[in-house]
């Protein structure tokens, strides 16, 4: 009987030959707690919404951003772990077959585990210090954040961040080692030449409960057209669709990163079809290897999918919401004209000037402000659609003038004519998430801090790109402390533009909500892809330590170096394939689905988006991630090959020498 003790000795050999391996475990584990600390940082910093005017809620953004880092992490960091036992199977056989227990090799495990991820998750902690400020000063340089605004790092969210990453790497590792202990000492050998079993019984329970949340997704999607609004439906609310769409993005997503193990390997037998009808050796081992070594063919292809799948879903459901945003607009636009700052901004009495100016000429100025719901006579105030504690600001829009000049809003109750005096006009989402009914006098406090209540005296379907609050100009526009209109819809065109930007109502340029929620978009995006790439790279690197003996074996045959290198490259590429029709295949049934929302849920008729894919961000994310596993599994085999042939034949015999020898 093999005793612990006996074993240790055994570990230290192992970090010390197999340190590509740990140093993937460790590379992963670090990025993935600097990843989720950083917007972690972030994110506890911005608890009230204190977002520029115009800008989307940058607590919710960093809501979406944390959640994706999150997500990706989770993947990459347990699926790195459960990697590096895998390549270590062979080890695991000889040591099953000289006597030791599947108890000794779990704990042997879990030791080498949770040594590196101790390292990796101080160092992430480390990271995360500079990494937040840096990230807090991106957001303040594009206008998503006000100015001044900057990361305070605290323990809570650097501690949790460690402490989700050492879970999920440990979580990793020993449900690696129990599967790899269960073995059986005679089978044990055997079981290290080809990969069995790939999906375990954890993840077929994870993989079928992701599989059912992912059919009441796509019944949904597949039910959107026919169904009717439904009151309280969040996917009915504008301003909450896109929230409950990320969620069903990364649902999908899930649930075939985790049947990747049984979806990967068909795709790449056909894909790789015309490899084997090849006569030369590369592509026909290319393909094999491929096939045969699941596991690795999995971990190299998931980061790739999340990658691919990810820029697919989320810059197609921005782009999806940016042109629903753009067809509303022309849809509900009522102006032939929409009178913008240029250089300077606009004066105050911009529509008095310009009326004074034409003769017969209507004009509208809309002015975007903030104010306060202090809950008197009604349930405190919200934004965008959740419930906020009396005295948070959020936005609205004073209109100077008549409603009907700028807009032609879908009503629900009420009448635009009667927006004059004290007054105010409400979405459908305000009105039902706070009783508020027509008539209602509703109390506010002013941008200049003045307190008044105005009677609620329009009802209107929740818009895209609308605030979900106006408010008249006759008892506003005396508070609004200087504030200089964001734009004047005229029914002409006036004789003096008062140095302003003219353009067409139905026609008016880049909108500046989508302009943000491209930011948003980045945001949320941009560090959870940047992990996912360098997560292929450090996949293949692990892959290409692990592969000597291969190569070796391959050089004895008679293969050529440049031959051998061919192989590493095709297989990299059908890796990257496969993982780019899956992450295809999401894309298109998100798209789907949120194409339907979008026209037979928001839009209701009114107007029209077509189905479009992103294919521009899907070839340069399948190109990047083909670029750099091709790049990364290449140049780490040039320097495997160096050297005489029969260095790199040597199997794990040193193993089994150095635990007979103690």
């Amino acid at each position: 009987m093999t005793s612990l003790t006996t074993l240790l000795p055994v570990a230290t050999a192992s970090l010390r030959r197999r340190k590509a391996a740990f140093a993937g475990s460790y590379v992963a584990l670090t990025l993935g707690v600097t990843l989720v600390a950083t917007t972690g940082s972030l994110l506890n910093d911005t608890a009230g919404d204190d977002s520029p005017l115009g800008a989307p809620s940058l607590h919710k953004v960093l809501q979406f951003t944390s959640a994706m880092a999150a997500f990706v992490a989770v993947f990459v960091v347990a699926g790195t772990f459960a990697f590096a036992v895998a390549q270590r199977r062979q080890e695991i056989a000889m040591l099953r077959a000289v006597g030791a227990t599947p108890r000794q090799i779990v704990w042997l495990i879990t030791g080498e585990a949770l040594a590196v991820a101790l390292a990796a998750a101080l160092s992430g902690c480390l990271l995360a210090l500079p990494g937040a400020p840096a990230l807090a000063a991106w957001l303040v340089a594009r206008g998503a954040a006000p100015e001044g605004f900057t990361a305070r790092p605290t323990a809570g969210p650097m501690l949790l961040a460690a402490a989700v990453g050492l879970l999920v790497a440990l979580l990793g590792a020993v449900t690696a080692a129990l599967r790899a202990g269960r073995v059986r000492a005679v089978e044990a050998l055997g079981d290290a030449a080809v990969d069995r079993k790939v999906m375990t019984r954890p993840r077929w329970a994870f993989a079928l409960l992701g599989l059912l949340a992912l059919a009441g997704t796509v019944g949904y999607y597949l039910a959107a057209p026919t169904m009717p609004a439904a009151p309280g439906d969040q996917p009915d609310d504008p301003q909450l669709a896109s929230q409950w769409v990320l969620g069903a993005d990364l649902l999908t997503i899930t649930a075939l990163a985790l049947f990747a193990p049984v979806l990967v390997p068909p795709l790449v037998r056909l894909l790789g079809a015309p490899l084997a009808r090849a006569t030369a050796a590369a592509p026909l081992l290319a393909r094999q290897n491929a096939l045969t070594a699941v596991r690795r063919t999995v971990s190299t292809a998931t980061p790739a999918f999340l990658t691919i799948a990810l820029t697919g879903t989320v810059v197609g459901s921005t782009a999806a919401f940016a042109d629903a945003m753009a067809a509303q607009a022309r849809a509900t636009a009522a102006a032939r004209y929409v009178l913008s700052p240029g250089a300077t901004p606009l004066p105050a009495d911009a529509a008095h000037r310009l009326t004074a100016a034409t003769p017969g000429l209507h004009a509208t100025a809309t002015t975007p402000t903030v104010v306060t719901g202090l809950g008197a006579d009604t349930a405190a105030f919200a934004d965008h659609g959740e419930d906020s504690p009396a005295g948070v600001p959020s936005a609205a829009t004073v209109v100077d003038g008549d409603l009907a000049t700028a807009w032609t809003l879908p009503v629900v109750d009420g009448d635009p004519a009667d927006l004059h005096g004290a007054t105010l006009a409400a979405s459908t989402h305000q009105a039902r998430g706070h009783g508020w009914k027509l008539g209602d006098r509703i109390n506010l406090r002013l941008a200049d801090g003045t307190v008044t209540g105005l009677r609620l005296a329009l009802v209107y379907r929740t818009q895209l790109g609308l605030d979900e609050v106006l408010l008249s100009g006759d008892a506003t526009t005396a508070h609004l402390a200087g504030a200089r209109p964001g734009a004047v819809h005229l029914d002409a065109e006036p004789a003096d533009r008062l140095g302003g930007t003219l353009a067409d109502a139905h026609h008016p340029g880049p909108d500046p909500g989508a302009h943000y929620a491209w930011i948003a978009t980045t945001t949320i995006l941009g560090p959870a892809l940047l992990y996912a790439l360098i997560a292929i790279v450090n996949t293949m690197v692990m892959s290409a330590a692990d592969r000597r003996r291969d190569f070796g074996v391959l050089r004895l045959a008679g293969t050529l170096r440049r031959q051998v290198l061919q192989m590493v490259a095709l297989e990299a590429a059908l890796v990257v394939t496969t993982a780019a029709v899956l992450a295809l295949a999401v894309t298109a049934l998100t798209q789907y689905g949120t194409t339907a929302l979008l026209n037979h849920r928001i839009l209701a008729g009114r107007a029209d988006i077509a189905l479009t894919l992103p294919w521009l961000p899907l070839a340069t994310a399948a190109a990047l991630c083909l670029l750099l596993a091709v790049t990364a599994g290449v140049l780490p085999g040039r320097l495997a090959l160096a050297g005489p042939a029969t260095t790199r034949s040597v199997s794990g015999s040193w193993l089994l020498q150095d635990f007979r020898n103690r």
